[in-house]
């Protein structure tokens, strides 16, 4: 079955190309119990660094049984090399479930995502907003907590922590525009947007965590001494952070 073209804005031609081939073999591999193939996270947020970046994946399923799974191995075995990561498998209903329990998440693909195959499973519902503070303030704290355990896990060398700083700030921004939401803001999708508009609004430094976006986009290379100081400001704007958020919404 041909997978129609498509374009998805700031990809390079390259990977819209390498998409339209992984959608091709989903297709084939999932048959009939495909239902929908969507791309979200930093490709459709413009935030895409080609060669970094990973695919980020959901595929709408009719059920979420062992065999399924099974049937996508070997795409997995095949398009992981090309940063395409193992996707989120829901089905329609679990997706439902979801703008519950998991109303960060839900929101998050929710605005920013392209469907690659299949209808949009968003249209027509929208996120319970019931459980949106518990759960971004976990997240806040819970990324804090995290780091800490993980720069030790690395030896807490300049490499490793580099690489931590990374994955936090990556992790950290889905949160952040849970907090927009909180606070009633318009939600930015841009990592510098949405620290500009919180720096803004909640009268807070986030030069730290701007220093490590800066870092993951490669526009950044602080040197070996400067990295354990980095974490440590990292840390106490995040500590920061979450205090303000704990007070304004809490």
């Amino acid at each position: 079955m041909a997978v129609s073209p498509w374009n998805v804005e700031g990809l390079p031609d390259e990977t819209r190309k390498l998409l339209q081939s992984y959608v091709e073999d989903v297709v084939n591999a999932l048959g009939d119990g495909l239902e929908a193939v969507l791309l979200y996270g930093s490709a459709v947020r413009k935030d895409f660094l080609p060669g970094r970046s990973n695919l980020n994946v959901l595929l709408v399923t009719t059920s979420c049984e062992l065999s399924v799974l099974k049937r996508y191995v070997p795409v997995h075995a095949k398009w992981n090399k090309e940063q395409i990561v193992v996707p989120l498998f829901l089905t329609a209903e679990e997706l439902r479930v979801a703008a519950v329990v998991f109303p960060l998440e839900w929101w998050d693909i929710a605005d920013s995502h392209r469907v690659l195959w299949g209808n949009d499973p968003f249209v027509g519902y929208d996120a319970d907003s019931r459980y949106l503070a518990g759960e971004v303030l976990q997240g806040l704290r819970g990324n804090l907590v995290r780091l800490r355990q993980r720069a030790v896990e690395g030896g807490a060398t300049g490499e490793a922590v580099t690489i931590l700083l990374c994955l936090s700030i990556t992790s950290l921004l889905p949160v952040l525009r849970g907090v927009q939401r909180l606070l009633n803001r318009s939600v930015a999708f841009e990592g510098e947007s949405v620290l500009s508009d919180l720096e803004g609004c909640l009268e807070i430094d986030l030069a730290a965590l701007r220093e490590v976006w800066l870092l993951k986009k490669g526009h950044r290379t602080p040197g070996r001494h400067e990295v354990p100081r980095l974490l440590d400001r990292y840390l106490e704007s995040l500590g920061r952070l979450a205090g303000t958020v704990e007070r304004r919404v809490g």
